[in-house]
């Protein structure tokens, strides 16, 4: 079983900055570890990923905006997200894929909320 710890989402005025983090902590090794988010009404993506040697992927829509790093001795996730937009509104969630030899599974955390507004 992996557990996360998240924080970091809030509120914020259109072209602030937040940064996310999240903790995971189990007995297995993380392959890979992200953020997705979903915002009303409308399905859950992909934000960014990065594995476990650094790769990363990034929706189209926060490309040179946000960025994401981890700290493998932490196992621990960051994402910043600078030029913030209302669009960006939604519940963001942490995600991992745990390789349980000889497959991988993915864990969740429970999301915190980011909303960008007045």
């Amino acid at each position: 079983q992996v557990q996360f710890v998240e924080s970091g989402g809030g509120v914020v005025q259109p072209g602030g900055s937040l940064r996310l983090s999240c903790a995971a902590s189990g007995s297995f090794s993380i392959v890979t570890m992200g953020w997705h988010r979903q915002a009303p009404g409308k399905q859950r993506e992909l934000v960014a990923a990065i594995t476990r040697g650094g790769s990363t992927n990034y929706v189209d829509s926060v490309k040179g905006r946000f960025t994401i790093s981890r700290d493998n001795a932490k196992n621990t996730v960051y994402l910043q997200m600078n030029s913030l937009k209302p669009e960006d509104t939604a519940v963001y969630y942490c995600h991992a894929v745990a390789l349980i030899s000889p497959s991988t599974r993915d864990y969740w955390g429970q999301g915190t909320q980011v909303t960008v507004g007045s």
